[in-house]
């Protein structure tokens, strides 16, 4: 099998693995690869491949013809040393893809349907485009509320877990949409304040200029590991993080990834985002702050009434009260 020298490519990826190819690369002509392809990056040495999203590159100043370039993200997954040999293969497409496409046409999905689609998507099987597909899949056809509550769990499952062993953690989350509206960061320290846990994930925009962890972000630096926020909260009974954070329930930020740049913001995947979120962050006791009025995300009480049925089926299956 033939081999290529891999190479660090300094471009930030952000969510997705991007691998570049010179387009005079022999394997580029004699296996068919094409720009936009997956394929699959083996080291040789038994480790899983890593798959990532093809780029073909034309200049050799960025890349000679028997070089393999891995963006930042995807040299740090890969875990191999610049200059080591590498070989690639067409990727498999992800076995979950076809209960996308059951979605895409309307159909309801099931709890293991949702539980496949999040596996694949935290192992990067998906592309941008692929997860673009389920979004506006599920945007269109809608979801149930079994659904829901389907995807919300599978979003927890394939993520990390906290436990604060304490029987009262709170949370208070606003669904966002209001200009200005930063309650969290004057409720979050009152509530410690008075000696109850609060350990606050806060999401960033999405379809607004800024989240509460953007703003956050100007006073202290959010994007913290597992073991800062348990000294942190241990020491000041709360916290205000980015819920990127600490891997919990890691496919909501592949989905905001692609969801931002297309301002989609489904209410059921909203719901999925920010429940799952919560469990994930160890929340037994969660508020959710919803505003509603004609520049609101929610524009009537009919429609404010239906979300809080579905926030409180979902969340009380999910344990929260």
């Amino acid at each position: 099998m033939t081999t290529l020298k891999l190479r660090k490519i300094a471009i930030d990826t952000y969510k997705e693995n991007v691998a570049y190819l010179h387009r005079d690369c022999p394997l580029y002509h004699s296996e068919g690869f094409q720009a936009l392809n997956k394929i699959e990056i083996w080291d040789g040495e038994g480790k899983p491949p890593v798959i990532a999203v093809l780029n073909i590159v034309d200049d050799e100043n960025i890349m000679a013809t028997d070089e393999l370039g891995l963006s930042e993200r995807s040299f740090r997954q890969f875990g191999v040393a610049e200059g080591e040999s590498v070989s690639i293969n067409h990727a498999t497409p992800p076995s979950s893809i076809r209960a996308v496409h059951r979605k895409i046409a309307g159909n309801r999905l099931n709890s293991g349907d949702f539980l496949n689609i999040c596996t694949d998507i935290v192992a990067n099987r998906y592309s941008k485009i692929e997860i673009a597909a389920f979004l506006v899949g599920t945007a269109e056809s809608g979801l149930e509320r079994e659904e829901i509550l389907h995807l919300t769990q599978a979003m927890v499952a394939t993520g990390e877990t906290l436990d604060w062993e304490e029987s009262l953690v709170v949370d208070k989350h606003c669904i966002g949409g209001i200009p200005g509206n930063r309650t969290t960061m004057l409720i979050v320290p009152i509530v410690a304040a008075h000696g109850m846990l609060m350990p606050k994930t806060s999401s960033r925009a999405i379809t607004s200029p800024a989240g509460t962890a953007d703003t956050m972000e100007i006073l202290a630096e959010v994007d913290l590991p597992l073991e800062r926020l348990h000294s942190i909260l241990r020491r000041e009974r709360a916290f205000i993080a980015w819920g990127g954070t600490a891997k919990l329930a890691p496919v909501d930020d592949f989905l905001i990834s692609v969801s931002r740049p297309l301002s989609l913001d489904s209410s059921s995947q909203m719901i999925a985002s920010i429940l799952s979120k919560k469990v994930a962050a160890g929340s037994t006791h969660l508020l959710i702050d919803m505003p509603v009025g004609p520049s609101a995300k929610v524009r009537s009480q009919s429609h404010a009434l239906k979300l809080r049925k579905l926030f409180e089926y979902v969340g009380d299956r999910m344990g929260l009260v």
